[in-house]
């Protein structure tokens, strides 16, 4: 989770890298650089390709500039049993022929994702290298059950960026820091990094984020993706290391709306063991692919959300030049739209978040079992305390003292901050403006260009939006919307509840029409003569 305003205030003194000419670091020519997921199920269809073939090219390009090169370090651990399991892949679709969309395309999933298999879980920590989980996250089955093959794992902030107020999104001390492949020097953006930085660098065909507060959108911005945050309760919270049940959701991360559309699809579901998925029964669409329109922006009605501009001028003319572009397209603004009630919901997020995160993580980890190393909260200080050496050399754990000396969630405090953000956030907040307007969905940046990874105060936004739509728990997507000395920045389109169809109608609109996508070059830093 991204910890605008009430986590990255102690980051105001950052030290900022010197400019230096920019060198592209060598990256060898790749068969699939952005191949679209339709792209390789034609490819699988013709003979071009095969699913193990394909699981050899993208562990293959792994090796070549995650592991050694650029060294990005955004796979945390391959799939052992992925090309076996593309070799059955291949063997039913010539018998039988194809599950759908994703059958044989490889995957990658963030570190906090449960899988049984031989793969581990560990949001990045060492506290629970060597776990193993008995039962897959429900989002994990599912991709399976649509054949797709799960290549590996991603790194990520670690904990999900739920331990310091200085941490540096991207690093866990299970894998490093994960580098910004436009500029090596720069940040990816967390906590979902990890599958930000390998989607961008072609290292999969899609991968699985989750956020609390930005971790997928802001990533997605950072690396120049498409990112999907859904409502809560479109995709299952169950088998995925939590921060807060409240606000907690998984989504794709990719390089088109078309492909975030094809995985999300395979995502949603009812599941008995996260009851809010209940809240989904009749309001998922059964195929997102369906609103792939391009002419989905003509006549919708717009709001833009200007409290969220303002902190860069070339963010500003950016984004002011694609409202003209979007305009032509035939969407009507309301300009501005803004959220009445932002930042005034920041210290009722973060004492949830608290409370939340003490109580969540206490019932996952006792789920595990007796032969992991932390059963608790306080049990993982522990751990972090007695191994301060690898786990807190950059940055501690202050974060998670505060979780840890929270009560129940009965608590009055608790109890109250959670109304508050409900009331804020919906009521008086994103419905309010939406209903007041008549509009179908608002607009934002969705961040600033990438900051210098800083290692001694931790990260520094520059702004940006995610906070309202995380707290609501309403759906947000992010698409690029362009450069800034060639480093990405993304446009959010957000509105009301499970509204998810429009807003990839209009996403796919405006990304038909602008086309603004371009794969990184891993330059060593900022080129500021572009």
């Amino acid at each position: 989770m991204k910890r605008r305003d009430f986590l990255h205030k102690t980051a105001a003194g950052c030290v900022f890298a010197m400019a230096q000419p920019a060198s592209a670091l060598n990256s060898p020519d790749f068969e699939l650089d952005e191949t679209t997921i339709a792209d390789l199920q034609q490819g699988l269809q013709s003979g071009k390709y095969t699913s193990k073939a394909l699981v050899e090219k993208y562990t293959d390009r792994i090796n070549d500039i995650d592991k050694k090169g650029p060294t990005l370090r955004s796979v945390i651990e391959l799939n052992p049993d992925a090309e076996s399991i593309a070799s059955t892949l291949d063997r039913e679709r010539k018998d039988r022929g194809a599950r759908g969309p994703l059958h044989g395309i490889p995957i990658l999933l963030k570190d906090n994702i449960d899988t049984a298999d031989r793969m581990m879980t560990t949001a990045g920590s060492l506290a629970l290298v060597g776990a193993k989980r008995a039962q897959d996250a429900f989002i994990a089955q599912k991709l399976r059950d649509a054949g797709a093959v799960i290549l590996g794992k991603t790194n990520l902030s670690e904990w999900a960026n739920f331990r310091s107020t200085k941490s540096s999104s991207g690093w866990s001390a299970r894998g490093g820091q994960t580098k910004n492949p436009y500029a090596l020097d720069r940040n990816p953006c967390g906590s979902s990094s990890g599958s930000g930085v390998a989607v961008a660098a072609n290292l999969c065909a899609g991968a699985i984020g989750t956020e609390t507060d930005g971790s997928i959108v802001c990533p997605s911005s950072a690396n120049s993706l498409v990112g999907i945050k859904p409502t809560l309760g479109l995709v299952s919270r169950s088998g995925i290391i939590p921060i807060a049940h409240s606000q907690d959701t998984a989504g794709p991360m990719t390089r088109t709306v078309a492909d975030a559309a094809i995985i999300l699809t395979a995502l949603t579901g009812e599941d008995p063991r996260d009851a809010i998925t209940r809240e989904g029964r009749g309001k998922a669409a059964a195929d997102y692919t369906r609103f792939l329109d391009k002419d989905g922006l003509r006549g919708m009605r717009l709001g833009v959300a200007r409290k969220h501009f303002g902190f860069s001028e070339r963010v500003d003319k950016l984004m002011n030049g694609l409202i003209d572009e979007m305009k032509k397209l035939g969407a009507v603004f309301v300009d501005p739209a803004d959220i009445p009630t932002s930042g005034k919901f920041d210290d009722s997020e973060f004492e949830v978040l608290l409370y939340e995160f003490k109580a969540d993580l206490n019932a996952y980890l006792a789920r595990l079992g007796p032969q992991t190393p932390v059963r608790s909260l306080k049990d993982v200080i522990a751990f972090n305390e007695r191994n301060r050496d690898r786990e807190m050399p950059y940055f501690g754990q202050d974060i998670m003292e505060k979780a840890q000396a929270k009560g129940p969630l009965t608590s009055k405090a608790y109890i109250a901050a959670l109304r508050k953000n409900h009331l804020l956030t919906r009521t008086q907040g994103i419905d309010f403006i939406m209903k007041k307007h008549r509009l179908d969905a608002l607009i934002a940046p969705t961040g600033g260009p990438s900051w210098p990874t800083d290692w001694l105060n931790g990260d520094h936004f520059s702004g940006g939006y995610s906070s309202a739509s995380a707290v609501a728990g309403y759906p947000h997507i992010t698409v690029p919307a362009g450069y800034v000395f060639g480093m990405p920045v993304g446009i959010s389109f957000f509105g009301s509840a499970f509204s998810e169809a429009k807003l990839i109608k209009m996403a796919y609109a405006f990304e038909q029409a602008t086309k603004i996508r371009r794969p990184p070059k891993f330059l060593s830093s900022v080129d500021f003569s572009s």
